[in-house]
């Protein structure tokens, strides 16, 4: 394995002195140059699906940071809004979308395949990056998870405690579980345009999985987890898959096995020997640095950064946050991070 890209080296489940790295929402507001590129778009949604400037963003902290992979430039609420559903943002509060709760609204959606005259401009920007990386540079594409979607389009925003769509799946399990099925048909075209325009892995990001328990958890988590990586491993076999059900606790164990994920990303509520003994057995792990770091900095950081990589050593690894860095993070921090992680060892 050794002219591949690190990060698709971890992947593959080869154990590394030095992991490779890279952080979700890598591209974002904490720099100022983002900042600059999103005032020329004039907003968020319009900075997604403007090619040539999500290309931008997406090599902004490359090329700051020389960090092994980069990610997409995109959200995921794109494939709601290319199923049909309402979206926009409000500043200072988040995205908002037309709502899913009834039969009617169901049934004015899109089909799966319909998503993809909408979506044409991100699968642009995986084309551009594709030419533009370095060439150790990985690629990741990504997109929500039906449950995490599914929560926003229910709830028709964030919630705390993604109440709605509880609620929904309790008193409506028929009509749930079909707009559970649309979006994990939808997100599995979506996933494999990526990887067709160049993503050389694709993350599934499920947010809100810990609000699931039981054989909830494994109904609306881990199996549509399960037929997207399935459907994708049929059409594209050599592209692993990560994915990331966030605060999962418990559920960690065995999610690799019971999905086919190449790699769990875990978030910094667990703690790295744990994981690594109940986790990382399975194969790649990614994680889990608390996002506060890049905010406060300081031997704190460097010391939980050395402790992660310790505890991850014995087996395939790549590191990252728990969560997105968070906009009033500190470049500096940043830096700082991938410094420790790749010191001479």
């Amino acid at each position: 394995m050794a002219g591949k890209k690190k990060l698709m080296r971890a992947l593959a489940g080869e154990t590394q002195a030095v992991p490779p790295v890279w952080m979700m929402r890598q591209a974002g507001r904490y720099l100022p140059e983002y900042r600059a590129t999103r005032e020329q778009a004039g907003d968020f949604l319009s900075l997604c699906y403007n090619s040539d400037l999500a290309t931008e963003v997406t090599l902004q902290p490359i090329r700051r940071y020389g960090f092994d992979a980069a990610i997409l430039f995109a959200d995921i609420l794109l494939v709601p809004q290319a199923l049909g559903a309402g979206l926009w943002f409000v500043t200072g509060e988040g995205p908002r979308l037309s709502t899913v709760t009834t039969q009617a609204d169901f049934d004015a959606l899109k089909p799966a395949d319909a998503i993809h005259d909408t979506l044409a401009p991100i699968y642009q920007t995986v084309r551009n990056l594709s030419g533009a990386l370095p060439g150790d540079v990985a690629l990741i594409g990504f997109a929500g998870a039906p449950w995490t979607v599914a929560t926003y389009m229910i709830a028709g925003r964030g919630t705390p405690d993604q109440g709605p769509a509880h609620a929904l799946r309790q008193e409506n399990t028929v009509l749930f579980e079909a707009l559970l099925d649309r979006i994990t048909d939808a997100t599995i075209d979506y996933l494999s345009m990526q990887i067709d325009a160049g993503a050389e892995t694709v993350k599934i990001f499920d947010s809100w999985a810990g609000s699931l328990d039981g054989e909830a958890f494994d109904k609306y988590a881990v199996e549509p987890c399960r037929r997207i990586t399935a459907a994708l491993k049929s059409r594209h076999p050599d592209v692993p898959v990560i994915g990331f059900p966030r605060e999962a606790g418990q559920k960690y164990v065995g999610f690799a096995r019971a999905t086919g994920v190449d790699c769990v990303a875990l978030d910094n509520s667990v703690d790295p020997a744990w994981a690594a003994a109940h986790v990382q057995c399975d194969g790649c792990v990614q994680g889990n640095l608390a996002s506060a770091h890049m905010v406060a900095g300081g031997q704190a950081l460097v010391d939980e950064t050395r402790a992660i990589v310790k505890a991850f050593s014995g087996g395939p690894h790549i590191f990252n946050l728990g969560h997105g860095i968070t906009p009033d993070a500190d470049p500096g921090n940043v830096q700082l991070m991938i410094d420790t992680v790749r010191e001479d060892r």
